[in-house]
């Protein structure tokens, strides 16, 4: 999905400047605005980030490329339901340390989904997919009717 507006890197969209002629708490206004992310953020995921995609078109294909790092194969989830391509991952992480009589646990969990609308002109029947250091590559043939054909040069009669 896009964002609309253009999003400080806090993800405010309110204005510092407030025109007005009461005195600022300059130091209370970073504050506010920067350690605190507005409610009104891009997608309002704040503190999630979405996997980059990169889709490019080919002659006979489109590719779409995901950075995923540090995933495994089995983390992802791929559906595609009438020409929706849905990429999703979940992992969960837990670590512990016991040391000298203290015990540290951690322990995380990360979640995304994409969702992409495909055109008529892809053959859904030879979808397919790999991942490798960290790229998960989608591969999605086009129709034949759909491929690009060569230059050629027509006779004359």
């Amino acid at each position: 999905m896009t964002s609309l507006a253009t999003i400080k890197k806090n993800g405010s969209l309110a204005n510092k400047t407030t025109g007005s002629s009461f005195p600022s708490l300059s130091w209370f206004d970073d504050f506010a605005m920067n350690d605190f992310p507005s409610l009104f953020s891009s997608n309002f995921n704040t503190g999630i980030s979405l996997p980059k995609v990169n889709i490019k078109e080919v002659a006979d294909a489109f590719i779409v490329e995901m950075a995923v790092p540090g995933m495994k194969k089995s983390d992802f989830d791929i559906n595609l339901d009438d020409h929706l391509l849905s990429i999703s991952a979940e992992v969960e992480s837990q670590h512990e340390d016991d040391d000298e009589g203290y015990t540290r646990r951690e322990f995380g969990y990360s979640s995304f989904k994409r969702t992409f609308t495909l055109p008529e002109s892809v053959d859904d029947s030879k979808i397919n997919a790999k991942y490798d250091e960290g790229i998960l590559v989608i591969h999605l043939p086009k129709r034949e009717e759909a491929k690009r054909k060569p230059a050629r040069t027509i006779k004359i009669s």
